[in-house]
């Protein structure tokens, strides 16, 4: 599994699946966020499965949905940072490329000024 450092406390993938879990946890990160809604693609796990092994595995979990090709609303940005500043850091985000979940951190910055 690859993943992008965005900044110190906060990096993103494509799609994770439980299974990967315990390497996100050896990897160091205490929060995962999905910003990828249910049912975007076939096959793709579900944001309650992904909860579940996460919080198995002792890690934060928040569920920020974000629909590919739509622009960062106040609404998701807002909740998005009310996600980090919930979860302990760093923070490990993932949608289907990686980009929602850039996008809507560096629109979260901007809410948390």
């Amino acid at each position: 599994m690859e993943y992008r450092q965005i900044s110190d406390d906060y990096s993103v993938s494509g799609q994770i699946t439980a299974d990967d879990i315990a390497t996100i946890k050896a990897a160091g990160f205490k929060g995962i966020i999905c910003n990828r809604p249910d049912n975007e693609q076939p096959g793709q796990p579900s944001a309650d499965e992904i909860r579940k092994a996460v919080e198995a595995a002792g890690l934060g979990f928040r569920h920020v949905p974000l629909i590919s090709g739509q622009p960062v609303t106040m609404e998701a940005a807002e909740a998005m940072a009310k996600a980090l500043d919930e979860l302990d850091g760093p923070v490990f985000a993932y949608c289907r490329s990686g980009a929602r979940s850039t996008n809507l951190f560096l629109a979260a910055q901007q809410v948390r000024g």
